[in-house]
């Protein structure tokens, strides 16, 4: 046989045996767990997130959002129903990801944001208990929590463990941070979903999470329904600014501290004032996380922006006056001098309720504010002009 004959016939055999491992692999090494070729689901803004099909389970790849070659987490979600008609299955799924069995009857909430969703999916009956509830602002939320039918469980970064393990809840929903875990709640051995939408660089992107929500509650024809509704809003809005001739400047938030956390270009934050028809005074920040600043760093950069939009949680409504006591030097920004400051009250406002599933409300009113004559009937829901 000649070398090139030869050479052939080696990677011939050679792909006809990884094949056989790849079919081997697939079903899951010995496990019993039959995986027919997965279908993939086709998401069209979500990035940190791939659902794939199988015969008896759905795959949910959560992608690490501070590493993106790296995968996160590997969620398997199968039939409640299956998993105890078959109980040697159940183990073999272990072996795959986190085990998720669905549909979920009991739920930890650790953000208002995923309070919130659960409520507008209309999955309240299924929420067992929530972190700070002084920052949620749903009278139904906040009614169960009184009535102790949600139960109050604490700071997020230390929630109470005892009550969770009383609670019995089948999964507990956090938002993960960079190089931080979940303490104590890691060693309950309760799946923590990891709700990281909020690292997503498009408001959609956040939105389309509600198709994974939806498979862990067994409701994704709901969830579906409201991303696709929420979507088309999104985009006819969207549109309607894409011809504006002058996009006025605009700088975001304020200092905390020492440092101005500014908002990324590349987040879904600089996404919604990009497509509102405003130029971001951060545009060369492509990421999706915020980047810190000093006072004097946004003051140079920011001083002649037009519009100046920020968010704060008080109890009462913040005024230029309140602002300049704060810090002075806030007042030499041209926006406080002739008045075009926009406060987003967190506490008083549903902006985190609706952030996630309604970003087409909150893009509506920076278009009214940017652009007042693409929506002439709009009335503000989020951001109101600071008062004297």
């Amino acid at each position: 046989m000649s070398y090139i004959k030869r050479t052939i016939a080696y990677f011939v055999v050679s792909a006809a045996l990884l094949a056989a491992m790849a079919v081997s692999s697939c079903k899951g090494r010995g496990t019993g767990v039959h995986q027919a070729a997965g279908s993939v689901d086709s998401l069209e803004f979500a990035r940190g997130l791939k659902i794939s099909y199988f015969n008896n389970f759905t795959q949910v790849t959560l992608r690490d959002p501070w590493d993106t070659l790296k995968t996160r987490k590997n969620y398997i979600l199968a039939s409640r129903k299956l998993l105890e008609s078959r109980p040697s299955l159940k183990d073999s799924l272990n072996k795959i990801g986190i085990l998720i069995p669905t549909p979920v009857r009991k739920a930890v909430i650790y953000t208002s944001v995923h309070a919130a969703m659960a409520e507008q999916l209309g999955l309240l009956d299924l929420v067992a208990g929530v972190c700070e509830p002084e920052y949620i602002t749903s009278s139904e939320i906040l009614r169960r929590i009184d009535n102790q039918e949600i139960a109050d469980l604490g700071n997020s970064a230390s929630p109470n463990v005892e009550k969770i393990i009383n609670l019995n809840t089948d999964i507990i929903i956090a938002s993960p941070f960079e190089n931080s875990g979940y303490g104590a709640a890691e060693k309950l051995g309760i799946p923590i979903v990891e709700a990281a939408d909020y690292m997503e660089n498009h408001p959609l992107g956040r939105t389309e999470w509600v198709k994974f929500y939806g498979l862990i509650f067994s409701c994704r024809d709901k969830a579906d329904s409201l991303f696709e509704a929420t979507k088309r809003n999104y985009e006819a809005l969207k549109a309607s600014c894409a011809d504006v001739k002058e996009r006025p400047t605009v700088v975001l938030e304020r200092k905390w501290g020492q440092t101005w956390a500014v908002p990324a270009a590349g987040s879904y934050v600089g996404c919604l004032h990009r497509d509102a028809g405003a130029n971001y005074v951060y545009s060369d920040i492509t990421s999706a996380s915020s980047a810190h600043k000093t006072f004097e760093e946004v003051f140079e950069r920011g001083c002649d922006a037009d519009f100046w939009l920020m968010k704060y949680g008080t109890k009462s409504e913040m005024t230029y006056d309140d602002l300049k006591r704060e810090y002075q030097p806030y007042s030499g920004f041209r926006a406080f001098k002739s008045h075009k400051i926009y406060g987003c009250n967190t506490l008083v406002t549903t902006y985190y309720d609706d952030i996630t599933l309604h970003p087409d409300q909150i893009l509506a009113d920076l278009i009214y504010i940017y652009h007042p004559e693409k929506l002439p009937e709009h009335q503000l829901k989020y951001y109101f002009p600071l008062k004297d």
